[in-house]
């Protein structure tokens, strides 16, 4: 199975980043084989819809499953659409959120994290 996991560095080492849509990479994993490849976020960058730029990168990889921290209502629907399962790897590095991945022993998200509206509620700053 291909699983993405976001990530923030391009080693299994590397602690999971909580932020699907901002995270700084995803490690695109084999869990058959442990064989990886990182790819860079797309959305990170981004002045909106982080989310969903980062889901449509996950997909395009073809991946079946994301282990991340947190997935907001956009970016689910993407990933469901998909047929993307998505599972919470908070606080764990990579490589421990995979093996517990692979034990069955991460809880599947089924509902997305609340919005993220920056600093002074998505106002801008004044």
């Amino acid at each position: 199975m291909k699983v993405a996991v976001s990530s923030m560095d391009k080693e299994l080492e590397a602690r999971l980043d909580p932020r699907f849509g901002r995270a700084c990479c995803f490690l695109l994993v084999d869990t058959d084989t442990r064989e990886f490849y990182a790819v860079p976020n797309g959305g990170v960058g981004a002045a909106g819809g982080a989310g969903i730029q980062a889901a449509q990168t996950v997909v395009e990889e073809g991946a079946e499953a994301v282990i991340t921290g947190s997935v907001g209502p956009n970016a689910m629907d993407v990933l469901k659409a998909a047929g993307v399962k998505i599972y919470e790897g908070e606080p764990y590095t990579v490589k421990e959120a995979l093996e517990k991945f692979c034990k069955g022993d991460l809880q599947e998200v089924t509902s997305p994290k609340p919005r993220h509206y920056g600093a002074r509620g998505g106002r801008g700053l004044r």
